[in-house]
């Protein structure tokens, strides 16, 4: 069975865990688990070829860490995808930042920006560039930086996104459009946190 076969039992399962059911998350697993994979291969094709990380390993670090998580007061499946997201972007930043694979000075981060998609990363872009500017971007304005972090990294969709951080389709699209210039122009030109 998919997640987006029955979005609402994961639904209900997150709710059952947030009233302590301990096998909620255990029943969880296998409706997540094609989705989380899909995220995970995502984060992946933007790291630099021959990354020693794993998707699979990601996966796995990303379940330890989200199990630890019962404290969350879980809404829904999208509010779910959307912590699983930076869970695993910060699994992979935490990764970049131990293994020293980031190269520092010098050059600025660049980005593509395409059609739906938005963002893309080059393979070897700079995580821990954009981890630190999204972190930025979060001092000026959470909520754009929330819909960046579960657009980009999480893969939600616009109105995935809307219903998780409750607000209107069009106020993501705008923060969504807002958030883009402000990341391309901190990274590309180095330009102090303003809005």
């Amino acid at each position: 069975m998919s997640v987006a076969s029955n979005p609402h039992e994961v639904t209900q399962l997150l709710l059952a865990w947030n009233k302590g059911d301990e096998t909620a998350f255990e029943r969880i697993v296998p409706l997540v688990h094609a989705e989380l994979r899909r995220l995970a291969t995502n984060y992946m094709r933007r790291e630099r070829p021959g990354h020693t990380l794993q998707t699979t390993a990601l996966i796995n670090e990303a379940y330890l860490r989200l199990v630890d998580a019962q404290q969350v007061p879980w809404k829904n499946r999208s509010h779910f995808f959307g912590i699983a997201a930076g869970v695993m972007r910060r699994i992979l930043v935490d990764f970049a930042r131990s293994r020293n694979f980031q190269k520092r000075g010098g050059g600025a981060a660049h980005l593509q920006i395409e059609g739906d998609v938005g963002i893309t990363t080059a393979p070897n872009e700079d995580l821990v560039a954009l981890d630190e500017a999204l972190s930025a971007l979060a001092h000026v304005n959470a909520r754009m930086a929330r819909v960046v972090e579960l657009r980009f990294f999480g893969g939600l969709q616009e109105s995935e996104i809307a219903t998780a951080l409750e607000v209107s389709p069009r106020t993501v699209r705008e923060d969504w459009r807002l958030a883009k210039a402000w990341l391309l122009r901190r990274l590309t030109e180095g330009v102090p946190d303003e809005q």
